[in-house]
């Protein structure tokens, strides 16, 4: 994958992740994990270092109990994007 294609990738895992943010059926906790995920994906850092701290806090957060069974399919969705580029 080159830079272009994973810049893209990255752009359309973010505007998932924005639908998963503002619904509301998703708890608290979680939306926040989800926007501190989208933050991380924003920096100027390297994109490996960007991706794998989004990974970390989707992850975290996944297996929540609480999650609505469509929330938990995009955010499994997210992470499988995130692991097709991180490698």
């Amino acid at each position: 994958m080159d830079e272009k294609e994973i810049n893209e990738t990255i752009d359309r895992i973010i505007k998932q992740m924005e639908l998963l943010v503002n619904d509301f059926s998703v708890p608290k906790n979680v939306r926040s994990a989800i926007s501190d995920a989208k933050s991380r994906l924003s920096t100027k850092e390297a994109y490996i270092v960007r991706i794998s701290s989004a990974i970390y806090s989707l992850d975290a957060v996944s297996g929540d109990i609480n999650l609505p069974p469509q929330a938990r399919t995009g955010i499994w969705n997210i992470l499988s994007m995130l692991e097709s580029i991180k490698t």
